[in-house]
């Protein structure tokens, strides 16, 4: 491979790379892949965690005692049992990361309808439609009397029929 022709590629796979990023079932299928890949590097370091554990545990050097061998493996156990839970980590975040790619798209899809009914919302409390006022009973109108069920006569003394003191 020519030196020249590796930055070729690095730009073909950056471009490749671009359009998976832009179309979430792209993006959601490559890290399936991803995913897959790391879960069958997970199975091959489980088989080897478990190898290399019978291996340690029983390479014994002459005048240990029956724990030496034992204590002398944890340490790559214990590494071994980390790299497998970080790797697990690893899918777990792979796949919450699709779950939030595809909350985006379908943001994006509703938000230019959420926008445009915030727009209309203002436009309403500026805007109010106008409505008629509200008819009033007066004494010398009776018949709003029937047309307005909750009116209870006059409110105020001003409002008082006059009566006759002679």
């Amino acid at each position: 491979m020519n030196p020249e022709d590796e930055p070729r590629l690095t730009d073909q796979h950056t471009a490749a790379l671009r359009r998976t990023a832009q179309d979430p079932d792209r993006y959601a299928q490559y890290l399936a892949d991803v995913a897959r890949m790391l879960l069958g590097t997970s199975r091959d370091l489980e088989t080897l965690q478990g190898e290399t554990r019978v291996h340690c545990r029983s390479a014994h050097v002459e005048g240990d005692l029956w724990y030496h061998a034992r204590r002398r493996a944890r340490p790559t156990e214990r590494t071994l049992k980390r790299v497998l839970k970080h790797l697990q980590n690893l899918v777990d975040e792979l796949e919450k990361s699709v779950r939030k790619r595809h909350e985006y798209e379908n943001e994006m899809k509703a938000l230019p309808r959420r926008r445009r009914e915030r727009q209309l919302a203002k436009e309403r409390k500026r805007n109010p439609g106008l409505r008629a006022a509200p008819t009033r009973p007066t004494l010398e109108n009776p018949a709003n009397k029937e047309q307005n069920p909750r009116y209870s006569g006059p409110t105020d003394v001003y409002s008082l029929p006059k009566r006759d003191t002679a």
